[in-house]
């Protein structure tokens, strides 16, 4: 299933950005997964123009971590991430979310609704 892409990456990522993350560990793991990514990839560059090769190594192992541990968010989400077409289309979506849209949740009050809501009973 493929959803609709329309207005753009930005756009369409985050019109139901705050449906797709619902379940409160998935929030608060990316409340502290994207700083680490994002102080992982400004090391990552930092260093190789150092040409520190470990550094760039240690650093990008954060990156790593960092969104394996939203992967392990997001399965938890009753509404799953949007499909990756291919591996171009999956490092615009997981680099558009770090730097973009989730900062863009937190700071339009979504992670807080979110996380401070009582859980839906069905």
């Amino acid at each position: 299933m493929t959803i609709p892409r329309e207005g753009g990456l930005l756009a369409w990522q985050f019109r139901d950005y705050a449906e797709r993350h619902q379940d409160k560990l998935n929030l608060w793991l990316h409340l502290y997964s994207v700083p680490v990514f994002i102080a992982g990839l400004a090391a990552a560059f930092a260093n190789l123009l150092e040409l520190r090769w470990f550094g760039v190594a240690v650093s990008l192992g954060f990156v790593l971590v960092a969104v394996a541990m939203q992967a392990l968010g997001h399965r938890r989400e009753t509404r799953p991430a949007p499909p990756i077409e291919g591996p171009l289309d999956g490092l615009r979506q997981i680099v558009a979310e770090q730097f973009v849209t989730f900062p863009r949740f937190v700071l339009s009050g979504g992670w807080m609704r979110n996380v401070t809501r009582r859980a839906r009973h069905h």
